[in-house]
């Protein structure tokens, strides 16, 4: 398939994962840092509250 064709079925919203080699697909600077932050307890209590309605956790 030539790029344009790609694109184009891209652009028509076309099913183009058949043509993708996602065995090697990877998020480029996407990686994760953990980093430690201190916040107020009532700050704590609302995200807890707020992750609970999706069924989430906090973190």
């Amino acid at each position: 398939m030539k790029t344009a064709e790609f694109d184009k079925a891209f652009d028509d919203g076309s099913d183009i994962t058949p043509f993708l080699d996602l065995n090697k697909a990877r998020r480029i600077k996407q990686q994760h840092k953990r980093v430690n932050v201190d916040f107020p307890v009532w700050m704590i209590d609302s995200l807890d509250k707020e992750a609970t309605r999706p069924g989430v956790s906090r973190q």
